[in-house]
Order: C-alpha cells, then structure tokens, then sequence
C-alpha cells in the first residue's frame, strides 16, 4: 500500500502544477468532480488506516495519552477534529460495511459518510440488521442530491422509508440519539493567530446555539443607513456586545479575586501622544487607537516601573466615569447618541469628546454615551460629536457623506 500511495502522490503532485486555464469548461469540471471523487477514496485508505493505528495500540506505545492526541501531533489536526476522525473509523469498521464501500467509491463525502453512520447505526439499535441495511441504500441514493446539513434532517424520518410499523417510535429514539452526539460533539476553540488575532471555532449543541442566537440576532441588525458592516461583522460586533454587557453586570465569578474583566497595560506618555500600543493580559496587542478608545470608560491603574521594567509602585484604582456622571449620562442620552441607533443604556461606554489623556475633563459637557459599534465608528472615521446649544450631543458627518456637514442628531430615543 505504501509504493501505491507513493505513486499517487507523484501523479495528483503533477496535476498541482497543470495548467487549470487551459482546460475546457467540460474538462475544467470533469477534473473538479475527478478530483472531488478521489478526495472521498483517499479518506476511506485514511479511515482504515487510523482504525489500524488504533487497534494496535500504537499511540500509547509512543508515548500519547490517547490516539487523538497522536492524530493532532502527526497530522496537525485539533483535538475535537480528530476525535471524530478516530470515531467514524470505528463505525465504518464495525458498521454496515456499504457505508465504507460507497465512501472508497467516492459515491458520498466524508461528511455524508457521517452522516450515513450515525443514522444507520440509530435505524440498527431500532430496528434490526435488515432495516439498516436498506437505510444505507436510502441513503447513499440522497447523498447524491443533499448535502450534510439536509440529509441528516432526511435521515430522522428514514424508517418511514424502511420501516415504517416503527417510525414514530424510532423518530423519537433518532432525535434522543441525535442530542446524544451533540453532547459528546459539542467543543469551543480559540485559536491565537500569528497577527494577534483570535480564531473561534467550535460546534454548538441546540440549546447553546439557541441560547446564542438569541442573544446575538438583537444586536445584528445594521445600525443605521450608514452601517456598511458584513453580517459576519455584525455577528462578530454582536458577541462582542454580549461579552461587554457580561462584563459590566459584574455577575460572573472572580478571576483570580478581581472581578471578569479585562486588562490592558500601556505606557501614559504614549498613550498621550496616540503612539503607543497596548497589551492585553492574555499577551495579545492593540492599536494605539485601541487603547485610546478603551481608555475612555476605563477603571486607571498607575504604576511606576523601573528601566527594566519592574514594578516600583502601585497606586489606587480610579474609576474614570463614576455612577453618578453615568447616571446623568443615562438621563440626558438615554442610550446610545449616535444618529439612528437604538441601543439602550446598558450596551453603551461613556465616551470623552475631548479625550482625558488629551486633557479632556470628566464631566457631563465632554462625555456622550455610544453604543460599541458607534465608539469604535467615532474613533476611526472623519465623524466628529460636540454639544450642541441645549446640552445634547449632536453629530458632524464627513465631508464626503454630507458636504455641507449639518450636524446630526439620535431622535430615536426621544420619540415620545
């Protein structure tokens, strides 16, 4: 096997190097389905030969806890993603055998193949050996037509297809078996990119990713006429308003005796001439701009560091914004200020007009209430805000948005 696999190394590395644009359109997707089809038969050879690395024992005989933690050192994969590498070999392996012969025919993908098995084993535990060998036929057929996501939905009511004296019983027991595995699929990974960003992956069970949507769908609604964000930034804005929101209710445990929250450290002088980046206490970086914008609604550590860099005093913490000035924040905005946006009170940061570190005070004539996606809006575009003649905060849009720049201002929470 292992002179057959070198050699089709040597014939898919030449294709890497053909000259795609050359091919016809009939050929350009003849290759693509060529090339789809021997991905699914070169994941039933590796399935097999996982399932053999694991019946001998072998990632224990080197040393590894388990063969998922093997898989994630020799392939370079995630722990969750081996697990189920590891799982669906051994279900192919003890399994209705059509399943791995329909994946090495490169009939279905290797998620269908998963699909396929957990179904057939749920029909097998219902309804006996016979019924699970016609669900397979069923199947493979519609895995010709449906993708993962559907044909697992399909799969809830197959026994209607092959025996249907047992399908209510069975939909009920395919449904308990279906909240089963995602119980033992549910994971979360963060990730730390090389540029000092956060990759999340992982795969919600159904309460936690109704819990989810319901906390995020609210606040992923464009902000405005000017809201150009993507959806996926909009979610991505949403969990961080989520986190934010978490934060200040101050009803999480403590972590380490500080109550959540999060820290970052700069340099004041730097900070003060917007040249400076900060660090955040899990080691990631921020932009000046960042930390300008943090710094505006932030609770002030200062601490005198030696050359070196050792801590030579520490003074008391001061709240920039106290409950009183948030309080008359809350009065006068009554959420956020920007134009059009609806945000309440508990979504927002108090925001300097005039930055302290700039030598802005702390009071309620330079300090205007912004939701997230607004305070950061405001400290990365050509948009400006002061007060206006009656004390409320009104907007000056960009030259290139409004060229006349006639201030505007959130009517929203005024309505009545």
């Amino acid at each position: 096997m292992v002179e057959e696999l070198a050699q089709a190394d040597d014939v898919v590395a030449a294709c890497v190097d053909a000259a795609a644009w050359a091919l016809s359109e009939q050929d350009l997707i003849a290759a693509l389905d060529a090339a789809h089809r021997l991905e699914q038969r070169l994941a039933a050879v590796k399935l097999a030969l996982v399932r053999e690395v694991d019946g001998r024992g072998i990632a224990r005989a080197q040393g590894a806890c388990s063969i998922a933690v093997w898989l994630r050192e020799r392939l370079r994969l995630t722990v969750p993603a081996a697990r189920r590498l590891v799982d669906l070999a051994a279900a192919l392996d003890t399994g209705n055998p059509g399943i791995r012969q329909a994946l090495a025919d490169g009939v279905i993908t290797l998620d269908q193949a998963r699909v396929v098995a957990d179904t057939v084993i749920t029909v097998q535990e219902t309804a006996g050996a016979e019924a699970a060998d016609k669900a397979v036929g069923v199947l493979v057929e519609w895995a010709g037509q449906f993708d993962p996501t559907l044909l697992r939905k399909l799969g809830t009511r197959i026994l209607d297809h092959v025996a249907p004296d047992l399908a209510d019983a069975a939909t009920r027991a395919a449904l308990e078996a279906e909240a089963r595995r995602a119980t033992r699929d549910r994971h979360l990974t963060l990730s730390e990119q090389t540029d000092g960003r956060l990759r999340l992956t992982g795969t919600l069970d159904a309460e936690t990713a109704g819990l989810l949507r319901a906390a995020i769908d609210p606040l992923t609604a464009p902000s405005g006429p000017d809201d150009s964000r993507s959806p996926g930034q909009r979610r991505h804005d949403a969990l961080a308003e989520v986190c934010r929101l978490t934060l200040r209710a101050g009803e999480l445990p403590d972590s380490g005796g500080d109550p959540a929250q999060i820290i970052v450290t700069t340099n004041y002088d730097g900070l003060t001439r917007q040249l400076f980046t900060g660090t955040l206490d899990i080691g990631l970086q921020l932009t000046p701009d960042t930390v300008r914008r943090l710094a505006c609604d932030a609770t002030i550590l200062p601490a005198v560091l030696g050359s070196t860099g050792q801590i030579l005093d520490v003074g008391r913490q001061r709240r920039l914004i106290t409950g009183p000035l948030r309080r008359a924040l809350v009065l006068r905005d009554r959420g956020c200020a920007f134009p059009g946006c609806d945000r309440p009170p508990r979504w927002c940061d108090a925001h300097h007009i005039r930055h302290w570190a700039d030598g802005g005070t702390t009071n309620l004539t330079n300090a205007v209430l912004l939701c997230g996606h607004h305070h950061r809006h405001l400290h990365h575009s050509d948009w400006s805000v002061q007060l206006g003649d009656d004390g409320h905060p009104e907007f000056t849009p960009p030259a290139w948005l409004d060229p006349e720049q006639i201030p505007r201002r959130n009517h929203y929470h005024r309505r009545t």
